[in-house]
């Protein structure tokens, strides 16, 4: 399996699910489906596909820290890895549009969010936790 194909794949996919998350004012409901929905589970089943039938060496595991960088040294489990990252962070970034949405949150407050969420995943939705808190104090 050519794995630089498939990080270019994933990557392009994810980056796609991700101009639709900004583009979500203005296609709220296709926003949800192919970032909320179709994308991932496209990523869902690579990273099945990728775990299952391209397995990594068996060496290493989630008991330590250091069974965690043994097990990373493999390429197919960095790739799943990335996948995986990929993946649960455009969940994330739909789930911040949707609850934004539903919530009466300004875009414009929520935009900021987006880009922290698909670069530094937790920080993103700790931004848009604190965004949450302010607006319902406001």
């Amino acid at each position: 399996m050519n794995l630089e194909l498939v990080f270019s794949a994933t990557g392009i996919l994810a980056m796609l699910g991700w101009l639709t998350l900004l583009a979500s004012p203005f296609i709220p409901d296709w926003s949800d489906k192919i970032s909320g929905l179709i994308i991932p589970v496209i990523l869902s089943l690579s990273y099945v596909v990728l775990i299952v039938f391209y397995p990594s060496s068996g060496e290493g595991g989630f008991g330590s820290l250091a069974e965690v960088v043994k097990l990373f040294s493999h390429p197919n489990a960095v790739m799943a890895g990335w996948i995986h990252y990929l993946a649960f962070d455009l969940l994330i970034g739909a789930w911040i549009c949707r609850t934004a949405r539903r919530e009466n949150i300004t875009f414009w407050l929520t935009a900021p969010c987006l880009p922290l969420t698909f670069l530094f995943g937790p920080a993103g939705f700790l931004a848009f936790s604190a965004v949450r808190l302010w607006g319902k104090k406001n």
